[in-house]
C-alpha cells in the first residue's frame, strides 16, 4: 500500500510551521496510522533528518493523547475511534492525506504534531476530584445507585480527554470535556457533597480558556467515545442551580 503524507512541521512554538510531503510504499493495510509514523521517523532518521514530533502512549485508545487532525476531521475518518485505533485499510491505496496538530487557542502547539493541553489540567484541578474523607471502602451495597444512573456516570466517565470535541468545534469549546468530567462525578452520590461547587469552578476555570458552547454538535461527532452532548445540558442545569444557591446562601450571610 502506497500514501501521501502532507504532514505539519514546526520546529517550535513560536517558530513559523509549514507542510512538508513525503511518499511511503510497502505499507500494510493493518499498520495502525502511528506505525505508520513509526516508519515514516524510521525513514527520516535514515536520511539524517528530524522525526515527526506526535503524542502517543497507549496506543490503545484509552490515555487520548494520540491527538491529529486527519484530512480535516479530528482521528480520522472513522467515527467512535481515536488516531491510534485508525487503520490504513480506511484509506485507499494511493491516498493523498493531510496530518494537523489541533487547531485550537487554547491548545498551543509545541512541536509539529504536539499541542499543550494544560487548560485540560486547569479545569480538573478546579474541581473534577472528591476531597471527603470516607475511611475505608464500604461495603459495595451500602449505597443503591440506580442502574441507569451508574450506566449513565459510566458513559461520562469514559471521556479520555483527547481534545477531539475543542478541536472539532467552530467556537473551540470544551464544554462536553467539562460536563464529562463533572457528570460522572455528579450522578453519583459519592459526589453529591462537593457537587455545587464542583460544578461552578470548573465552568469558571473552563470559560477563562475556551469558547462558547453554540450546540453546534460537532464535539459529538468528533469524540473517539461518543460521548452525547445530553451531557452539557445536565452541566447547564447544575451550573444554573448552583447560581441560585450560592446566592441564597449570600443573602443569608449579608
Amino acid at each position: 500500500m502506497k500514501v501521501t503524507l502532507r504532514v505539519w512541521r514546526q520546529p517550535g512554538p513560536n517558530a513559523r510551521g509549514a507542510f512538508e510531503t513525503h511518499e511511503l510504499d510497502d505499507l500494510s493495510p493493518d499498520m495502525s496510522f502511528l506505525e505508520m509514523f513509526d516508519v515514516l521517523n524510521e525513514q527520516l532518521i535514515a536520511e539524517g533528518k528530524e522525526p515527526v514530533a506526535f503524542d502517543h502512549d497507549c496506543r490503545e485508545g484509552i490515555c487520548g493523547s494520540c491527538a491529529m487532525m486527519i484530512n480535516g476531521r479530528a482521528h480520522g475518518p472513522e467515527r467512535g475511534t481515536a488516531t491510534c485505533q485508525l487503520h490504513l485499510r480506511k484509506f485507499a491505496d494511493g491516498a493523498h492525506i493531510t496530518v494537523e496538530p489541533w487547531r485550537a487557542a487554547a491548545f498551543p502547539i509545541i512541536r509539529d504534531l504536539c499541542v499543550d493541553r494544560a487548560a485540560f489540567d486547569r479545569i480538573i484541578e478546579a474541581g473534577g476530584y472528591i476531597t471527603v474523607t470516607t475511611g475505608s471502602a464500604p461495603e459495595a451495597n451500602l449505597t443503591p445507585v440506580p442502574k441507569a444512573v451508574s450506566d449513565a456516570a459510566m458513559d461520562a466517565a469514559a471521556c479520555i480527554g483527547c481534545g477531539a470535541c475543542v478541536a472539532a468545534c467552530p467556537n473551540g469549546a470544551a464544554q462536553l470535556f467539562t460536563a464529562a468530567k463533572l457528570q460522572h462525578l455528579n450522578l453519583l452520590p459519592q459526589g453529591q457533597p462537593e457537587r455545587w461547587e464542583r460544578v461552578v469552578h470548573m465552568v469558571d476555570e473552563m470559560e477563562r480558556w475556551f469558547g462558547s458552547c453554540t450546540m453546534h454538535g460537532e464535539c459529538e461527532a468528533a469524540c473517539p467515545k461518543e460521548i452525547s452532548i445530553d451531557f452539557i445540558a445536565l452541566m447547564n442545569r447544575d451550573y444554573i442551580k448552583a447560581q441560585f444557591k450560592q446566592r441564597r446562601l449570600a443573602g443569608q450571610h449579608a
